[in-house]
């Protein structure tokens, strides 16, 4: 009997099949994400390479971390957005670690991928890839080392690891002691937090990355008045932080003053004269004698007039002060932003010992120090120098991120090796362990041991060694009860990383584990994409 011909019909949401179109669904955002996830493989570990990324607005950044470089990066799918949102929150949680946990996410996925090819259900892969990252972070715990916090050795070793993959890691010796120095003088009093905005970090060009050095104290970029011959050191300074104008007032934008008298021209100039001084006694009075003047749109923030008064008075001005410094200088100076003359009591001034305006390397600065007042909360400033932006950038962004390992040994006191070391011992431990285990958790703990080994077998091969010689060699040590048995790039091959140094805190892996498993619960959850009118 002659089979009739179906004309072909295009196809339509209709004629997928239950299961084919969650499939397709799932396997395109798998696909993106790991897309994302490769793209920064290459810049993992000490051996790592760094990316040029040119912005919209046409600026260059250069730079191997992770949150930073896809942060830049044009992503446009949503399932790989969420790889950026992992490491933006891995940056938040821990402050480093931001590469591995969008690496572990895609070696996370590429084996969901694969348990979802042998047919088993998404819900059941999240679930089990849920309770495997739990038990990770307990394996991790287990095989930690108690740090103290007054082990000041312990705790630049650690910092130096973090330093060790970034452009700067020469000058570890430096940037390490001063990021644990800067650490221990901002710490709360119960020793479990830090908050890194009461540290201050100030990029200047000009010098090298030696010369970047930490300043107990305030500094502030903007240099003193110079105009009308005030002075430019002042000991025992009472300092006022002001937010209105030292300048005559104006009218509205579309308003106009016509004069058309000389006298009347002179009134003005006697009132506008009367006015200013008027400001500048109260000011006196106060007892200031540091003027700190915050930048204003409206108007000149203060005039030629305003400074030839206050140079005579021996008030010391500086002024620009940005709108996002005034929060951190009235934390650390003690005085508080005064918006009204009429409010400008002794009450609200800061007090140090001595303000100057020095030159380093080549540029000038105002340092503020002996600071005495008693509303004060400790804060430290920390002078970045470089031969140019690019380098100064990256230069802040190491820093800062040794300044997150510090922060995250005070959350948590506890190091644990590095050099890919945890991971080989997690993925043996669950290998090991999924034998006991029945069904489809089997394989699902099975599949995301072998995924955990991505990171070791990334550092391998960036540091150009044979990653398969280097896994292997790994697990047999890890075998033996070496516990500690990791890449070191320095010997080209393994060895005991927790001896030879290479420390991380305890809270970047298990971080990075547990986001990791619950961004690729989230993207294995979706089965449709729709788009809303």
């Amino acid at each position: 009997m002659a089979q009739v011909a179906r004309p072909a019909v295009a196809p339509s949401n209709a004629t997928f099949k239950d299961k084919e179109k969650p499939q397709e669904v799932r396997r395109a955002n798998i696909l993106a994400a790991r897309a994302v996830s490769d793209a920064i493989r290459t810049s993992l570990g000490p051996k790592g390479m760094d990316k040029m990324i040119k912005t919209k607005t046409g600026e260059i950044i250069i730079s191997n971390d992770g949150a930073t470089i896809l942060q830049h990066m044009a992503v446009l799918h949503p399932a790989a957005r969420m790889l950026v949102d992992v490491s933006r929150a891995q940056d938040v949680e821990a402050g480093d670690g931001t590469t591995s946990v969008a690496i572990l996410t895609g070696a996370f996925l590429g084996a969901a991928d694969r348990l979802l090819n042998k047919g088993i259900h998404p819900t059941l892969i999240a679930e089990s890839f849920q309770r495997a990252a739990q038990r990770a972070c307990e394996v991790l715990l287990d095989m930690s080392y108690e740090v103290k916090l007054d082990d000041r050795e312990q705790l630049i070793r650690a910092a130096s690891t973090s330093l060790s993959s970034k452009i700067v890691s020469q000058h570890s010796q430096l940037l390490a002691p001063l990021s644990v120095d800067s650490v221990s003088k901002v710490i709360n009093e119960e020793k479990n937090n830090v908050d890194l905005n009461d540290i201050r970090l100030i990029k200047k060009v000009g010098g090298t990355i030696d010369d970047t050095k930490l300043i107990n104290g305030v500094v502030l970029t903007q240099n003193v008045v110079k105009n009308a011959n005030g002075p430019i050191r002042m000991e025992k300074a009472k300092i006022a932080l002001i937010q209105f104008q030292l300048s005559p007032p104006k009218p509205d934008m579309e308003n106009n003053v016509v004069v058309n008298d000389y006298r009347q021209m002179d009134k003005i100039l006697k009132e506008e004269r009367a006015y200013l001084l008027n400001i500048c006694k109260k000011i006196k009075k106060s007892k200031c004698n540091v003027l700190l003047i915050q930048k204003s749109i409206l108007r000149d923030a203060v005039n030629d007039l305003a400074l030839h008064f206050l140079a005579k008075l021996n008030i010391m001005v500086i002024k620009d002060i940005e709108r996002d410094e005034v929060e951190f200088l009235s934390k650390a100076l003690g005085c508080k932003p005064i918006a009204d003359i009429d409010n400008f009591t002794e009450d609200r001034l800061g007090s140090a010992d001595l303000v100057e305006e020095i030159e380093s390397s080549g540029s000038k600065i105002v340092q503020i120090t002996g600071i005495t007042s008693k509303l004060t909360k400790p804060t430290v400033s920390v002078i970045v120098r470089g031969a140019n932006n690019l380098v100064l950038d990256e230069t802040e962004r190491s820093i800062h991120d040794a300044l997150c390992v510090i922060r995250c040994l005070v959350k948590q006191k506890a190091l644990i090796a590095g050099g890919g070391a945890p991971e080989i011992e997690v993925s043996r431990t669950l290998m090991r362990e999924s034998n006991k285990l029945s069904g489809v958790e089997q394989f699902v703990y099975q599949e995301f041991a072998q995924a955990l080994e991505v990171i070791p077998t990334t550092l391998a091969e960036n540091a150009g060694l044979n990653p398969i010689n280097v896994v292997t060699d790994l697990r047999n040590r890890h075998e033996n009860g070496e516990k500690d048995a990791g890449i070191s790039v320095r010997r080209s091959g393994t060895s005991n990383t927790y001896d030879e140094h290479i420390l991380q805190p305890v809270l970047v892996s298990t971080s990075a584990i547990s986001l990791a498993s619950e961004c690729v619960k989230s993207i294995l959850r979706i089965d449709d994409i729709q788009f809303s009118r």
